[in-house]
């Protein structure tokens, strides 16, 4: 089952994320929220969920 670890504020920052969790072996799916706002929800499956949060957490802090 895929779970939402973070919600992306446009298309580049989600794609940025996703080709760096990609990088790092996780897999990784993007999908648009809603037509009218521009936000990304990041999806992992759920196994890789604390391994995915550790490596999120760089990322968003580098």
């Amino acid at each position: 089952m895929w779970t939402v670890i973070y919600i992306a504020p446009s298309q580049r920052s989600a794609e940025r994320i996703k080709e760096r969790l990609t990088e790092e072996g996780f897999l990784v799916q993007i999908r648009p929220i809603s037509h009218t706002k521009q936000q990304y929800e990041i999806l992992v499956p759920e196994g890789e969920l604390d391994e995915v949060h550790e490596v999120l957490n760089t990322i968003l802090h580098s």
